[in-house]
């Protein structure tokens, strides 16, 4: 009787959080859609667009949570530059060779960093983001903050659909409004993307020309240098000052080798003026790059050093490149897609209801991992995938596990999915 007390008491809480949430959302719209009609949309786009759109709360608390920021550098760069992105990403380069060719000429940007901004953005259009554009965008505009921002986006997106680039059946993206085959923002879709098959439309979602050609010109008016790399992992000398790098404080190549770096594959440096920074993503222990002015076109992609390591580093593997030499400086390396697929199946083996083995590490793979970190005695006991956890289960023969008694679940709390 308590637990249905407590359930009935939960669903009313929850139904008029929800109808006042709906509440302020229509009042809102009904605010923008002046706004929105100075900005270039006209009433019957903002309204066709707008009608009966629900708002989508869970998107507020993706606002902090960025993967590029709070992730590990070793298990970001683990899950993005795996070996099956790279395979499909030598695929891509062969499928698309007659325009990528085309791209390159006409923009200046080798096909290798066009198709690595491709797969880590979409996965090469297998992951366009799954939260219905407008929602997420009209959502945006009206709770939490930079709604003004969100708002430019909104209305960017409705002068789309208005100019018939886009078609609004289907249009989904990121909780922030990210869209398409390399994931451009609706104002920088405005600036930024081209024609590149020739049929009159910029259809990033449903042209693969278009979104190649599109990312090139991003790249080149970001200022990206033809022929020049965007940098090299390095080795630095002993006692180097990690207090020299970061990539703002940039000084000549010159300079650098003076200090000691040189490239951990032993090509030389040719000591030129040309400005680079040292990177230390995980501090003086691991890696090191020598970066210069193509990583900072990369970076204006999406503004966090991780993100442009992995395309970077992504492009390289495109090329043929090897491996990075310096470790992270971790005992529990990450896992790409193939081993955390290999974990999600041994926690399976074990009896844990995880649904299927896709790679993907959602909540319920987490709760499996902390039930298996604690029987194991393995800290710390954070459901994180790295490569103990995964050794620890490869060691032993599979035990059954005994399936939790279901509870029921309140509606304010997150539905457990992977």
């Amino acid at each position: 009787m308590k637990t249905l007390l407590c359930t009935s008491l939960a669903l009313a809480l929850w139904s008029n959080t929800a109808r006042a949430d709906e509440f302020v959302f229509n009042d809102c719209l009904a605010g923008l859609r002046t706004k929105a009609e100075a900005a270039g949309v006209e009433r019957t786009t903002f309204d066709s667009s707008t009608r009966g759109l629900v708002p989508d709360m869970g998107v507020l608390e993706l606002l902090d949570a960025q993967p590029e920021f709070t992730t590990p550098i070793w298990d970001y760069l683990a899950a993005l530059v795996d070996d099956q992105r790279i395979s499909d990403g030598q695929a891509m380069l062969q499928a698309n060779a007659a325009t990528l060719a085309r791209v390159s000429q006409e923009y200046g940007v080798d096909p290798q960093t066009v198709v690595a901004v491709w797969g880590v953005e979409s996965d090469y259009g297998k992951t366009f983001g799954k939260r219905p554009l407008l929602v997420s965008l009209a959502t945006l505009s009206c709770f939490g903050r930079r709604q003004e921002f969100f708002r430019g986006e909104l209305f960017a997106t409705l002068k789309l659909l208005q100019a018939g680039d886009l078609k609004p059946e289907g249009l989904t993206g990121s909780w922030a409004g990210a869209f398409g085959h390399t994931q451009f923002m609706p104002t920088t879709y405005q600036r930024i993307a081209v024609d590149g098959d020739g049929d009159g439309r910029r259809d990033l979602v449903a042209s693969i020309a278009d979104a190649l050609a599109s990312t090139a010109n991003y790249l080149k008016q970001a200022g990206w240098r033809t022929g020049e790399p965007w940098g090299y992992e390095v080795k630095l000398p002993a006692g180097f000052d990690a207090a020299l790098a970061g990539r703002k404080n940039k000084r000549p190549l010159s300079d650098w080798i003076a200090r000691g770096v040189a490239r951990t594959d032993g090509t030389p440096l040719l000591a030129t003026d040309a400005q680079a920074a040292v990177l230390l993503p995980a501090g003086a222990t691991g890696p090191a790059f020598l970066v210069f002015r193509n990583f900072d076109a990369i970076y204006s992609y999406n503004a966090a050093e991780s993100y442009a390591l992995a395309i970077a580093t992504l492009s390289d593997r495109l090329r043929g490149g090897g491996a990075l030499v310096t470790p992270w400086p971790t005992d529990d390396p990450g896992l790409g897609r193939g081993e955390r697929r290999q974990l999600q199946q041994l926690l399976l083996a074990r009896g844990h209801a995880i649904g299927e083995a896709d790679g993907m590490i959602g909540t319920l793979t987490r709760r499996a991992i902390v039930a298996e970190q604690q029987r194991l005695g393995l800290q710390p006991q954070d459901g994180r995938a790295g490569k103990k956890i995964l050794d620890a289960l490869r060691t032993e023969a599979p035990l059954p596990v005994t399936p939790p008694a279901t509870v029921p679940q309140s509606p304010l709390e997150s539905k457990p999915t992977d």
